[in-house]
């Protein structure tokens, strides 16, 4: 800065110098005559001109500044050398003279294709009526004029009106200049800051203070930050940038107030922080995902939830995962409508999981958290679901029961008088009316069965657990059904694991269990097929028995209300068969899958757990 200042102080003090020759020469040439000596040597160029602004006469020094011949010159008009824009001048210098003995001013001058600015006298040779003017090349001093305007402004926008403090200071420290920026950063006036030295506002002289001028004065400059202790006893964290011998042999410092910005760090790095905690002790599955529908991130509990790590899920787009719950397009679209208009939606959706598990999710969702961010929010309702179906098959169930034992009461005592007075009756019976016998016979025996799957489900049985093979129990089922089977054109294939595990079970029951879903399945085979069977071990302790006919499948919404009473798919069905089947099932602690395509047939998964180890369930 220094050395700019006395730049400028040159500039001006040639300005002043040309200024004085110029109205030297101007002096000269208006006391002298127009001899043809003055007019020859005169160093400054001299015109004369007509009342018609046409040129009569020039000397050297003019023809030699515009690089134009003499002869080329004479009888050309002002109006040929002189720029557009300024030929209203030489009509009004004549308008000035018939009042002054001369006028003076700036006139710019063609030079080819460039232009050069003329300091110009102009008067009139006595009565001749010519105009004589002398003209002095001032484009140089233009040059210097602006280049020292433009100096100024560079000066004052790089120092004085500068955002960042700026400080010149010597070798011992002591300050020599600084800027308002830097005045407001010390909180100190100008005069204020000259008294002092940089190291008076160092908070603390420490091992990295001197690590930093170690470092300063063997590379010549450094950037780095220090806290500062202001008079005013304000605390401030500053960096700054130091540069030694940057002016005249002084140093330069710039110094940047960042207090607030690690305030506002501090902040954001607390608050995330908080977010974060939050985030992942969140009991509910939480995850965000940004304006292309991609999950960037997901918390503990959405990973343990969905079963997968954080890593799988990172990048997966949302409509895959919508796709992947069967989601129709419409819902689909629905669901992405709602978040864009709304900024929210929420729903319940079914996912599949991993491992073949089936989960119940409720869900949330909303547009733009923060950072352009969306967050969505969801908690599995499997649980709660099943507890629900539960207590509403309970219901059921306890309302059926009360009705069956009233209606087993009341028809068992009438079935007994009719299936005795069958009897008595079957000898004198007519061979022409045994077919009316036999079909009585079988609809009485029919109903009697109807009423114990009833007392089945109006009071607990008497049942003792013992440990059994499952795979000899179904083996006596398929031998016993075999009969049935083959008047159906149906024909069995079984796949048993070998050294499968014994289970706690009550054998008749798990015999019922397995007569009513085969029984079901050979007769969806009306044309014959193949009823597939499977028992094997899991890896969760459990033994798993699949039953897989090649029937017409049953309809999505139909699964669901399998088990329920008086539910069934065939025509004469009193659905009590499957109703008992899921009771005894979930008397043994097991689980109920039923897995179905129209057209390709059903499968009964069921799921029954083990002893491990004798004595321990």
């Amino acid at each position: 800065m220094v050395t700019m200042n006395q730049e400028i102080k040159q500039l001006y003090a040639r300005i002043e110098l040309l200024e004085k020759e110029n109205k030297a020469s101007a002096e000269i040439i208006r006391d002298l005559s127009p001899s043809q000596c003055m007019f020859t040597q005169s160093k400054d160029g001299i015109l004369i001109f007509d009342h018609n602004d046409k040129i009569v006469d020039a000397n050297p020094a003019f023809c030699e500044s515009i690089k134009m011949d003499k002869s080329a010159m004479i009888g050309q008009y002002l109006s040929n050398i002189v720029p557009i824009n300024k030929h209203f001048k030489p009509g009004k210098q004549r308008e000035i003279l018939k009042h002054k003995d001369n006028v003076r001013g700036i006139l710019s001058i063609h030079i080819g294709k460039k232009t050069k600015d003329f300091h110009f006298t102009t008067s009139i040779l006595d009565k001749s009526g010519l105009y004589m003017c002398t003209l002095r090349d001032i484009t140089s001093k233009r040059l210097l004029e602006k280049k020292v305007k433009k100096n100024e402004e560079l000066y004052t926008d790089l120092f004085i009106e500068a955002l960042d403090g700026i400080i010149f200071w010597r070798g011992s420290g002591e300050i020599l200049n600084a800027n308002e920026a830097a005045c407001r950063i010390f909180e100190c006036t100008h005069d204020e800051l000259l008294h002092k030295r940089l190291d008076d506002f160092v908070y603390e002289k420490n091992e990295r203070y001197h690590r930093i001028l170690k470092e300063l004065f063997a590379k010549g400059g450094i950037r780095d930050e220090l806290v500062f202790l202001m008079p005013n006893g304000q605390i401030k964290s500053l960096e700054f940038t130091v540069k030694l011998n940057s002016v005249e042999g002084y140093h330069m410092t710039i110094f940047r107030n960042v207090s607030e910005r690690h305030r506002m760090e501090k902040e954001l790095r607390e608050s995330e922080l908080k977010f974060r905690r939050i985030f992942e002790g969140a009991l509910e599955g939480i995850f965000l995902w940004n304006d292309h529908y991609q999950i960037v991130d997901i918390n503990q509990s959405g990973q343990k939830m969905l079963q997968m790590s954080k890593d799988e899920l990172i990048g997966v787009s949302l409509h895959s995962i919508l796709n992947d719950c069967n989601i129709t397009d419409d819902e689909l679209k629905q669901q992405i409508n709602s978040i864009q208009n709304d900024g929210h939606s929420g729903g319940s959706l079914s996912i599949t999981l991993k491992t073949g598990r089936k989960k119940h999710f409720e869900f949330s969702n909303k547009l733009n958290v923060f950072s352009n961010l969306s967050m969505t929010t969801f908690k599995d309702i499997t649980e709660k679901l099943e507890m629900e179906e539960q207590l509403r098959k309970s219901d059921t169930l306890n309302v059926i029961g009360e009705l069956a034992a009233g209606i087993a009461h009341e028809i068992r005592n009438p079935m007994t008088a009719l299936k005795g007075f069958i009897q008595l009756l079957e000898d004198s019976i007519e061979e022409d009316h045994t077919m009316y016998f036999n079909v009585i016979t079988t609809e009485l025996s029919r109903i009697d069965s109807i009423i114990t799957e009833f007392l089945i489900l109006a009071k607990p049985q008497a049942v003792k657990f013992l440990e059994k093979d499952l795979a000899q129990i179904m083996k006596e089922t398929v031998d016993l059904l075999s009969a049935q089977a083959v008047l159906h054109n149906v024909q069995f294939r079984t796949y048993y694991e070998k050294n499968l595990p014994l289970v706690f079970c009550e054998s008749n029951q798990m015999k019922k269990v397995f007569i009513n879903i085969i029984k079901n399945a050979i007769e969806v085979m009306p044309k014959g097929g193949y009823i597939t069977i499977s028992l094997q071990n899991t890896r969760d302790n459990k033994l798993h028995i699949s039953i897989r006919d090649e029937g017409s499948g049953i309809p999505g919404h139909k699964i669901k209300k399998l088990g329920e009473p008086f539910y069934t798919t065939k025509e004469r069905g009193t659905g009590l068969g499957l109703m008992v089947t899921y009771k005894i099932i979930e008397e043994h602690n097991g689980t109920i899958e039923v897995e179905s395509k129209l057209g390709a047939g059903t499968v009964f998964h069921i799921y029954l757990p083990y002893i491990k180890k004798a004595g321990k369930q």
